[in-house]
């Protein structure tokens, strides 16, 4: 929880920063244009890939399997959408990077490594510590 924490703490000083020096370099109105068409290419993007997840997920429950690579294929798409929604550069790059097919794999392996660790410890369930 610490390092979503501090993730969380960083990255939008990280995509200040980014966003005031590309500002005073390209100008102000085109960093918000640049910022205004991640957020729309994003949602397209993502809107095109969910769609796609969403009728591979139907296809394997239409065949009686579970979905497994299908639901985390939707759980980094739908990161990335949330990614793409916070305005900044650092925010844009992860979630298109977890929308895009070729890099979502990563993300992917990732996850399945951090729910392979919590079920070899013992400890299957996720819960969230306010």
């Amino acid at each position: 929880m610490g390092k979503i924490l501090l993730f969380i703490i960083v990255t939008p000083i990280i995509d200040l920063y980014i966003l005031i020096k590309a500002s005073q370099n390209v100008g102000f109105w085109p960093t918000i244009a640049l910022i205004v068409a991640t957020g729309i290419v994003g949602y397209y993007l993502a809107r095109s890939e969910g769609k796609i997840v969403l009728s591979n997920i139907n296809r394997a429950l239409s065949q009686g399997t579970v979905p497994g690579d299908a639901l985390l294929t939707g759980l980094c798409i739908l990161i990335g959408g949330i990614f793409l929604a916070v305005p900044g550069i650092v925010t844009d790059i992860i979630g298109i990077t977890m929308i895009l097919p070729g890099t979502r794999q990563i993300y992917k392996n990732a996850i399945k490594r951090y729910f392979k660790n919590k079920i070899r410890r013992g400890s299957t369930g996720i819960f969230l510590k306010w």
